[in-house]
């Protein structure tokens, strides 16, 4: 366990997690799944997650995205999805996108978007695992899962239940997101999954009359927070006003700047074939 690369599918051993994986249906073929993690909300999981989804997209993989964050779902409205998933019976058939990423999400089953869902966690943790198995997913290249903040049920079942490679976690600048982002570093370790890097959102603003960045939050301390836990930095996303609109619209899609390229690059270099 102790040299776990959290891809079970290559995996000789029959240590515990690979006993507790599910397999997806007949009709779904997953690659690569990677988690989008923070220790706490409001860091902006579901941004980086809708950002690299965008970016793979754009180059050619086939990819999906499954929203866990179950009580607080954005992922639809980032993508401007407005229709109610579809099914035959037996299977769900996800949402798909502008440029054919595949989506699925708590609310795209619900009729009003606004109702809340009040429910107990391990009900929450069974949908999330419903959406691994019971989703047509058809051929999937790369699957990034935008997970609930915390280390609570859903973070553990995703863990136990669903063949996550690595994951990439999120924080801003302060000092105490980044001692919140070790609490879930330290929980990817003992559950021996990999941790593939770190992102800083919010890490600056840029004035739109001079160009020069404002560390609006400080100066970040995630750069060190990555060297003291031996992980690479793999992108510091600006606070942008363009970006947050097209989010707003539904057009993440359009967005062309390349505040993720970096950390494609080094994902795509490392670990996706």
């Amino acid at each position: 366990m102790s040299t776990c690369s959290g891809n079970c599918e290559s995996c000789s051993s029959t240590c515990e997690r690979k006993d507790m994986i599910e397999k997806t249906n007949e009709f779904s073929n997953v690659k690569h799944v990677i988690g989008v993690v923070s220790g706490k909300g409001g860091v902006g999981k579901s941004l980086v997650t809708g950002l690299l989804a965008s970016k793979f997209a754009r180059l050619g993989y086939k990819t999906a995205v499954l929203d866990a964050d179950i009580t607080g779902p954005s992922v639809p409205k980032m993508f401007g999805l407005n229709t109610m998933a579809s099914g035959d019976g037996q299977y769900i058939n996800p949402a798909v996108t502008a440029s054919g990423i595949k989506v699925m999400s708590v609310n795209l089953l619900l009729e009003d978007r606004e109702s809340p869902v009040i429910w107990r966690g391990p009900m929450i943790a069974g949908v999330v695992k419903q959406f691994w198995t019971e989703v047509n997913w058809g051929d999937i290249d790369i699957m990034f899962i935008d997970m609930p903040p915390g280390t609570g049920d859903v973070p553990l079942t995703i863990f136990q239940s669903i063949p996550v490679m690595g994951i990439v976690m999120v924080t801003t600048p302060q000092d105490l997101v980044s001692l919140i982002v070790k609490k879930a570093n330290n929980m990817a370790n003992m559950m021996n999954i990999p941790v593939l890097g770190l992102v800083e959102n919010m890490s600056y603003a840029v004035c739109p009359d001079c160009g020069k960045k404002i560390n609006i939050f400080g100066e970040g301390k995630t750069a060190q927070a990555a060297v003291e836990m031996h992980l690479p930095l793999l992108a510091q996303i600006p606070l942008d006003a363009k970006l947050s609109a097209l989010c707003d619209e539904g057009e993440i899609e359009r967005f062309s700047m390349d505040y993720v390229d970096a950390a494609v690059e080094d994902l795509r270099g490392k670990y996706i074939k």
